[in-house]
């Protein structure tokens, strides 16, 4: 079989936009409008979960689009097929109680791979996957949401401090000015003292760390903390700020569509483009107090 890239041929379901526009409150930049609001694009993160006939696989966080070659690939470099003709089939699901369907993908093997499908579903690890590191023990796409209460907006923040995370969370790095390739996760009071920091080559590890730390010091939940990281801001970091009940993310670079709607339902502010002394605000501005008017 030849896996196609576009996944709009052969009746097969439409390529999806991969990006998705969402308003913005702007701070201490001149593009915006006179409220200080404007619009952004945020690249689209969604679940997409792999199936091997019908049987639930693996679910892989990413930016819709030429799914079918992506779980083929997944399914190459997890040893699960070796070759084009191990894949009898790559298709979306089609059932009328599933609206979801773009975000399921069936794969039916055929020869040895199928012949051997039982046991590796049995013997193997599930793994939830996403754009850039791996979360373990997460199945289907509806247990990506973990139960939580919305956080409460117990404190605020000024725009002041809120654009000097950052750099706060810069000046610590120390491994990373020796080697240029590690990312940054700090925990930071309402008036910006740095309470955790740590380094690692996954943004979403040094995450863990800091709030390990702080969970091994019996201080969970972080309600009065803010989290900066490096980097660009996924599901996966919103779902572990929620989880320790941080109400503030900041980040320096973009979030994905599905962390801003985290954010939003979680009631965790969201910081984006966190640089040059600005910020775009995604979510519930109301912690950031003195925005401009």
């Amino acid at each position: 079989m030849t896996a196609n890239s576009s996944d709009g041929e052969d009746g097969r379901r439409p390529e999806r936009r991969p990006y998705v526009s969402v308003p913005v409150t702007v701070v201490g930049r001149a593009s915006r409008g006179a409220d200080g609001t404007t619009t952004d694009l945020a690249a689209v993160e969604e679940p997409l979960e792999v199936r091997l006939h019908g049987r639930p696989f693996a679910v892989i966080m990413r930016t819709p689009g030429g799914d079918r070659a992506l779980a083929a690939g997944f399914l190459l470099s997890e040893g699960v097929v070796r070759r084009a003709d191990d894949i009898g089939a790559v298709e979306h699901c089609r059932h009328p109680d599933r609206p979801d369907g773009h975000n399921v993908v069936d794969v039916y093997l055929l020869g040895e791979s199928r012949a051997v499908l039982d046991a590796m579903l049995a013997d193997r690890r599930k793994v939830l996957t996403n754009s850039s590191c791996g979360l373990c023990g997460r199945l289907t796409i509806d247990s990506l949401k973990s139960r939580a209460s919305p956080l409460p907006v117990a404190w605020t923040m000024t725009a002041e401090v809120a654009a000097r995370l950052p750099d706060g969370l810069r000046e610590r790095q120390r491994v990373f000015d020796g080697t240029g390739g590690l990312h940054a996760a700090g925990l930071f009071t309402p008036a910006g003292a740095c309470d955790a920091f740590a380094e690692d080559v996954g943004r979403h590890n040094a995450v863990d760390k800091v709030v390990g730390a702080m969970l091994l010091d019996d201080r969970l939940p972080l309600a009065g903390h803010a989290l900066a990281v490096s980097g660009r801001t996924s599901f996966e970091i919103l779902q572990k700020a929620w989880l320790a009940g941080i109400g503030l993310v900041c980040a320096v670079s973009a979030p994905s569509s599905l962390a801003i709607e985290l954010a939003a339902e979680a009631g965790i502010t969201l910081l984006g483009f966190a640089r040059d002394g600005g910020f775009n605000v995604y979510t519930h501005a109301r912690r950031i107090v003195e925005l401009p008017t």
